[in-house]
Protein backbone atom coordinates (compact mmCIF):
# COMPACT_ATOMS: atom_id res chain seq x y z
CA UNK A 1 0.00 0.00 0.00
CA UNK A 2 1.30 3.76 -1.03
CA UNK A 3 1.10 6.76 1.27
CA UNK A 4 -0.59 9.56 0.59
CA UNK A 5 2.72 11.48 0.72
CA UNK A 6 4.22 9.18 -1.87
CA UNK A 7 1.24 9.71 -4.90
CA UNK A 8 1.47 11.86 -8.22
CA UNK A 9 0.04 15.38 -7.22
CA UNK A 10 -0.31 18.54 -9.51
CA UNK A 11 -1.67 22.62 -8.48
CA UNK A 12 -5.68 22.95 -9.45
CA UNK A 13 -6.38 24.93 -12.21
CA UNK A 14 -8.59 27.18 -10.45
CA UNK A 15 -7.04 28.12 -6.80
CA UNK A 16 -3.69 26.74 -7.90
CA UNK A 17 -3.59 24.62 -4.73
CA UNK A 18 -2.23 20.94 -4.89
CA UNK A 19 -4.06 18.22 -4.72
CA UNK A 20 -3.10 14.41 -4.96
CA UNK A 21 -4.01 11.43 -7.30
CA UNK A 22 -7.37 9.70 -6.18
CA UNK A 23 -8.60 6.00 -7.42
CA UNK A 24 -11.11 6.86 -9.06
CA UNK A 25 -9.23 8.77 -11.37
CA UNK A 26 -6.83 6.20 -12.48
CA UNK A 27 -7.54 6.10 -15.89
CA UNK A 28 -8.11 10.00 -16.69
CA UNK A 29 -5.49 11.36 -14.11
CA UNK A 30 -4.12 13.90 -17.54
CA UNK A 31 -7.24 15.08 -17.85
CA UNK A 32 -8.40 16.15 -14.10
CA UNK A 33 -7.75 19.97 -14.22
CA UNK A 34 -9.70 20.75 -10.98
CA UNK A 35 -9.37 19.72 -6.99
CA UNK A 36 -13.06 19.66 -6.62
CA UNK A 37 -17.18 20.16 -8.10
CA UNK A 38 -16.10 23.66 -6.90
CA UNK A 39 -13.71 25.15 -8.40
CA UNK A 40 -14.73 23.25 -11.58
CA UNK A 41 -18.13 25.02 -11.91
CA UNK A 42 -15.93 28.48 -10.73
CA UNK A 43 -14.10 28.22 -13.95
CA UNK A 44 -16.67 27.60 -15.70
CA UNK A 45 -18.99 30.55 -14.64
CA UNK A 46 -15.81 32.67 -15.50
CA UNK A 47 -15.78 31.23 -18.70
CA UNK A 48 -19.58 32.07 -19.65
CA UNK A 49 -19.29 36.04 -18.22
Amino acid sequence: MRRKGDLPSKPCAQCGRPFAWRKKWERVWEEVRYCSDRCRAEAKRERTE
